[in-house]
């Protein structure tokens, strides 16, 4: 297993400065990672630090709540396509998820699936810890019927992360040919172990260097 090329090397933070990206992209480049994950402000800057070092270029949309409407989900997406990412990590609508809305959940990721199309990839954030077993399932399955490409436990900016439990549970619902991804307080080469064991094919983290030194690391984003 190429552990460098499960991690989307993350940083999120609002107050991230150009220096702290530049080291990210160089970290990235140095291990090896499957993506650096960075706000959309920082995408053109990315791709062209990483240009030919095989590392792709992950940003989130809709980033941290969700409560855009579709339509400005699938501009920014399209936008941070144009940009150079090849990776979009979306935010579903939570709230209508909540209220069992899920024409709007299911048109809400489809925007961004088909702004995405043969360009980039699609990871649907379901913000596993404000949901109930219940949703958890039905946002794993709007995702497979919209077309996404992977489902993610976690932004990593709310009550919590990701679990194993969480991890297993989208598996199961998501079948063999689906991504999931865990995000949110994997700080560890045991806590990798264990999303990977639990079903998870890509981890997002701020640990990766820690991770992949085989230390541990005391924050996420």
């Amino acid at each position: 297993m190429n552990l460098a090329k499960l991690i989307d090397h993350t940083l999120l933070k609002a107050d991230a400065t150009k220096a702290e990206i530049t080291k990210l992209t160089g970290e990235a480049r140095k291990y090896q990672f499957a993506s650096v994950c960075v706000n959309p402000t920082w995408v053109a800057y990315c791709a062209e630090q990483l240009k030919g070092s095989g590392v792709d270029v992950c940003t989130v949309i809709g980033f941290p709540l969700g409560a855009n409407t579709p339509e400005v989900k699938a501009f920014e997406a399209a936008n941070a396509i144009e940009n150079g990412a090849t990776e979009v990590d979306m935010v579903i609508n939570i709230g209508a998820l909540k209220d069992g809305d899920n024409d709007l959940v299911l048109r809400d990721i489809q925007a961004v699936v088909n702004a995405a199309k043969g360009k980039a990839l699609v990871k649907v954030i379901i913000e596993t810890c404000l949901l109930t077993d219940e949703e958890k399932v039905r946002a794993s399955e709007l995702s497979v019927q919209a077309g996404a490409d992977f489902v993610k436990t976690s932004t990593g900016f709310s009550t919590g992360g990701a679990t194993a439990e969480d991890i297993a549970l989208m598996r199961k619902t998501v079948g063999p040919d689906v991504g999931v991804k865990a995000s949110g307080g994997v700080r560890s080469l045991e806590d990798l172990n264990q999303m990977v064991a639990a079903g998870a094919t890509r981890i997002g983290a701020s640990s990766g260097v820690k991770i992949m030194e085989g230390g541990q690391a005391t924050s996420d984003y």
